[in-house]
């Protein structure tokens, strides 16, 4: 764990220049083609929690409760967003893929295709060629951004230009092309577990709200951040955005809904900046530093973050997160 670092290539290439004009490249007529892979995933999650009602158990609903955590808090707000996408904090490389695994079972996408948008809603926040500004509507903010088709050409264009770090990561490419896989070993699992804890029926509602359930919950909180939190609280701090402070999003999302905290400091493994700003991913972050699995955390304003405006992220330093 002491050896060296390995860093993310710098974006400033000529090959990712080029495609980064195709990752840019707006979108004319939003909804000329639909994806219907991620409208028929979407679907599928929330036509499964209307059997929820009819089978109901104990077991299933404490398992929804903590794999909600789980995938929810550790998988995406800690996984995805702070060390995979802005590199708060440092972990090994076995950690780094577990991680990341985690947060691909939260339903939202593989790592490399999350961190690509995220970085890129950054870059271009509540302007044009931004993924999710709520200036496009509230609705499209919320999950109508995921509706239009994308090229094969303009995805790879994409991650190429926002995650070439992870791209180099043959684990991240193998979990780009297996996203579908680990959700259905994972009902497989749960089925399994439901029936021996009793019967045919327990093993339903393992299924139900261990996976329908809980996705449709993780899925909308997180969400709620890209909608919510660019529309409706208060501002500590002044940035060239419209990202708010919004305490019930912060509720839900384990402390992603300090989303003006994160906007003004975003490399920061705190959101919360004031004392009632409770941010239960940063707790986790302490404690895995405690016992040896996270260091160099981020507790501070950077110093080359600027006193004002969101930046353009320098990638190539952000993510200088893995040791072997």
């Amino acid at each position: 764990m002491n050896s060296q670092q390995t860093a993310a290539p710098r974006v400033e290439t000529d090959n990712v220049t080029s495609e980064s004009e195709l990752a840019e490249m707006p979108q004319s007529g939003k909804y000329a083609r639909l994806d219907w892979g991620t409208l028929g995933w979407v679907a599928i999650i929330h036509l499964g929690i209307l059997a929820a009602p009819f089978y109901f158990t104990w077991p299933g609903l404490v398992t929804c409760l903590i794999l909600g955590w789980l995938t929810g808090s550790i998988g995406i707000c800690l996984g995805y967003h702070r060390l995979l996408t802005h590199g708060s904090f440092q972990t090994s490389r076995f950690m780094f893929r577990l991680i990341g695994l985690i947060g691909l079972l939260a339903g939202q996408g593989p790592p490399i295709q999350w961190v690509a948008n995220h970085r890129k809603h950054h870059l271009h926040s509540d302007q044009p060629g931004d993924p999710h500004s709520p200036r496009e509507g509230r609705w499209w903010s919320h999950i109508l951004w995921l509706v239009p088709y994308h090229s094969a050409e303009e995805v790879q264009a994409t991650h190429a230009r926002f995650a070439p770090d992870l791209l180099k990561d043959p684990f991240m490419r193998f979990l780009q092309s297996t996203f579908l896989f680990w959700h259905i070993g994972l009902g497989a699992i749960l089925y399994g577990i439901g029936y021996w804890l009793g019967g045919t029926e327990t093993a339903i509602s393992m299924v139900v709200y261990g996976m329908f359930v809980r996705l449709f919950y993780v899925l909308h909180a997180t969400w709620f951040v890209n909608s919510a939190t660019h529309i409706w609280g208060y501002r500590n701090y002044e940035t060239t955005d419209d990202s708010r402070n919004l305490w019930w999003v912060a509720l839900l999302t384990y402390g992603e809904g300090w989303h003006n905290n994160h906007h003004k400091y975003q490399r920061m493994a705190k959101n919360g900046h004031k004392w009632w700003e409770l941010d239960m991913t940063y707790g986790a972050i302490l404690v895995l530093e405690k016992l040896g699995l996270a260091w160099k955390v981020i507790k501070t304003p950077p110093p080359n973050d600027k006193e004002s405006a969101v930046k353009q992220p320098n990638f190539a330093k952000q993510q200088q997160t893995i040791q072997h």
